[in-house]
């Protein structure tokens, strides 16, 4: 089980201090050096759709990190926001825009 970024101050540090990359459904920020295990935080707005679609987005990004969190190195705090083009996606191209981006930071073991 992979563990939750927390409250509001530490989502914005990660924001401020973080380096983003995004493709065509997703926005990943990562800040580095940190301790401990990986730290995961999901952000999808009103724009994305009603409640229903958001939860549904939440949760297909949560399995995503959770099946691929072994693959990825320790110690980062990570975001993850969704694009309004995700609204329509199933696991299999949330999973792959997940990990393409892990790849684009080079956190990947």
């Amino acid at each position: 089980m992979f563990e939750k970024l927390g409250k509001n101050p530490k989502f914005q540090e990660v924001y401020r201090t973080g380096k983003s990359k995004a493709n065509k459904y997703l926005v990943m920020y990562v800040k580095t050096g940190e301790s401990g295990p990986n730290r995961y935080g999901f952000s999808v707005s009103k724009k994305v759709g009603n409640s229903v679609v958001r939860h549904r987005i939440t949760r297909l990004l949560r399995e995503s990190v959770r099946k691929n969190d072994a693959l990825v190195k320790k110690g980062n705090h990570i975001i993850i926001v969704a694009r309004k083009d995700v609204k329509e996606k199933n696991f299999e191209d949330v999973n792959g825009a997940v990990i393409h981006l892990l790849k684009l930071h080079g956190i990947m073991k």
